[in-house]
């Protein structure tokens, strides 16, 4: 085997982290492009998610800047395979003590969208976005990320692809909605070696009884964020909403809580107490497990 030719090292530790990858790339070029990419996703820019901000250029007028352009034939034409790269990475955070997943954790599944102009580019149509509240046209990227109270980390992403880019529309055999590639980015995440306690989505996610099934089918356990008027807190012909689970307990206030009993919060800058933004002590009824607090306000946990 000839011996891979060496290229210009990324900087300081991080060029011990991009070796680990030079297998997977054929060409001195290709093993550059991985470090410049890796270092402009790291450096403290703004708008790292632009080809100029990652090459350090000048936005929209440093566009044909040398560096910006071998970065963008490095993503775009460059001939590796993104899924080796991605199954790399994630052996290397299994193999590690420190990000290794463990039964506390959990796998968490939500869609991210990005406005786009055009209709050329893949993926692209006229969608809900949701962190911008509202249908646009952009690229919507399903993402599982796996997380504990240390640390939280992406495993796997699929971009959703609309029903217009399908000759048949929704009806094509090709045609997968966001749903069903959360759910199997699920069971991916599962037969990749990732364990957690549970699948957490919310409630965009968790009103569809297509995809809670498909988690239960597939052995997933699962923690579903549901709107108010869905009755599924109890099941069968008990079903009710968590709402009207928290009224059925008897609650006299602070002083005679009743099915309640306190429960402290503790926040993630160490200080325990109130919720912001509402007042009075949180109380918990043991099964179902209901928060209330001593102003009108019922939430599942």
């Amino acid at each position: 085997m000839t011996k891979p030719v060496p290229c210009p090292p990324a900087p300081g530790p991080l060029e011990g982290y991009a070796a680990r990858f030079d297998d997977l790339f054929t060409r001195v070029a290709q093993r550059r492009g991985f470090r410049e990419y890796l270092a402009g996703l790291l450096a403290p820019r703004d708008r790292n998610k632009t080809l100029t901000a990652l090459a350090g250029a000048e936005p929209v007028a440093g566009a044909q800047h040398a560096a910006v352009q071998r970065l963008q034939f490095f993503l775009s034409e460059s001939r590796w395979d993104p899924e080796q790269v991605n199954d790399r990475r994630l052996e290397l955070l299994l193999a590690d003590p420190a990000t290794a997943p463990h039964g506390g954790g959990v796998l968490v599944i939500d869609d991210s969208g990005d406005r786009k102009d055009g209709t050329k580019t893949a993926h692209v149509g006229r969608q809900w976005l949701g962190r911008y509240g509202k249908t646009d046209n952009g690229v919507v990227t399903v993402t599982t990320v796996w997380a504990d109270e240390r640390l939280y980390y992406p495993v796997h992403a699929v971009p959703y692809t609309p029903a217009r880019h399908f000759a048949k529309g929704k009806s094509d055999p090709a045609f997968r909605t966001k749903l069903a590639i959360g759910a199997d980015l699920a069971v991916r995440a599962r037969a990749a070696g990732f364990v957690f306690r549970a699948v957490a989505a919310d409630s965009a996610y968790g009103d569809q009884d297509g995809f809670r099934s498909e988690l239960a089918e597939a052995g997933l356990p699962f923690v579903m964020a549901l709107k108010p008027r869905r009755g599924t807190w109890a099941y069968g012909p008990d079903a009710h909403t968590p709402v009207d689970a928290a009224r059925a307990l008897a609650w006299g206030g602070p002083r005679d809580p009743g099915d309640w009993h306190p429960v402290t919060r503790t926040f993630r800058d160490g200080h325990a107490g109130k919720c912001q933004g509402h007042a009075g002590q949180h109380y918990r009824q043991n099964n179902p497990c209901v928060f209330h607090w001593t102003t009108p306000l019922c939430c599942p946990c």
